[in-house]
């Protein structure tokens, strides 16, 4: 996973101090020295610090050459479908994707993304006893668990993820599991993996599935159509060397689509919709 524990639990210093600065110019333009592999990474991924003028940050570094491919999205696009999330999460306003930037590292070009340090007292999604269905909750999934017994898989019910609902809705994002779901030591909540985003067809695969078929809220629609404005112009001209043509083109349908259904889509039947693990 490209954010997550780590053991000191608390912001730097820098950290503290790049809160409102350009957190992606230190990520972009300072030097990255790697401190080891996360091992349970589906693709290669490093933890590392990257450092400029005396800040430095912790970071994942994910080179393309460590991509695996996959059958459905093209060869060595996945680092570039980070990037490209984070750039639409900015431009609609949603603030989900961490700063995300793409530049050569040890083992060649990749996607570098500033590491989140994870509350350990916050839970906003997970497995359940069937029974156990309390306010505040959403149940999204009935299955079994390993030994046989009725469970409930469930987020909870806050805007900070409905907000990320809309985000994925968007990108068609096709893997939104549990952990990729990151509420920091501030308050706010970030998402993570977003290799797997923008295909032309659609993907979305989520755990966030509890509003599905309701409304969008006022300030839903109010991202959307920022992002459908900036589409047309420097939003647009940033995804263009990231995405095929024709992904630009069903982001920019799948914005259209929403603002004038006005609602947030439900389950298609045609493939997966929940992401495995889903945790």
């Amino acid at each position: 996973m490209p954010s997550g524990d780590r053991p000191d639990q608390a912001l730097t210093a820098s950290e503290i101090l790049l809160e409102a600065g350009d957190v992606e110019q230190v990520l972009t333009k300072g030097s990255l020295e790697l401190e080891g592999r996360l091992v349970l990474a589906s693709n290669a991924s490093f933890l590392g610090q990257v450092s400029l003028d005396g800040i430095s940050l912790t970071c994942v570094y994910k080179p393309v050459t460590g991509e695996r491919p996959l059958w459905d999205f093209p060869e060595g696009t996945l680092a570039a479908r980070e990037r490209a999330s984070r750039i639409v999460s900015e431009a609609g306003g949603w603030q989900v994707v961490p700063p995300t930037i793409l530049r050569d590292g040890r083992f060649g070009p990749g996607m570098v993304q500033k590491w989140i340090d994870i509350d350990p007292e916050v839970e906003l999604v997970g497995v359940v006893a069937h029974d156990d269905r309390e306010a505040g909750w959403i149940p999204v999934l009935e299955a079994e668990d390993q030994l046989g017994e009725p469970v409930l898989l469930v987020h909870a019910d806050d805007d900070r993820l409905r907000a990320m609902a809309v985000l994925d809705v968007v990108i068609n994002n096709a893997d939104r599991k549990g952990g990729h779901v990151l509420p920091d030591l501030t308050g706010r909540v970030w998402g993570c993996d977003h290799g797997v985003t923008f295909h032309e067809d659609d993907k979305l695969r989520t755990v966030l599935w509890g509003w599905a078929g309701q409304p969008l809220r006022a300030e839903d629609v109010a991202a959307l159509e920022r992002l459908d404005t900036s589409l047309d112009g420097e939003v647009g001209r940033e995804l263009r060397p990231l995405l095929r043509r024709r992904e630009i083109l069903a982001l920019r349908r799948r914005v259209t689509e929403l603002l004038a259904e006005q609602a947030m889509p439900s389950p298609g039947r045609s493939w997966r919709v929940i992401p495995w693990p889903a945790i």
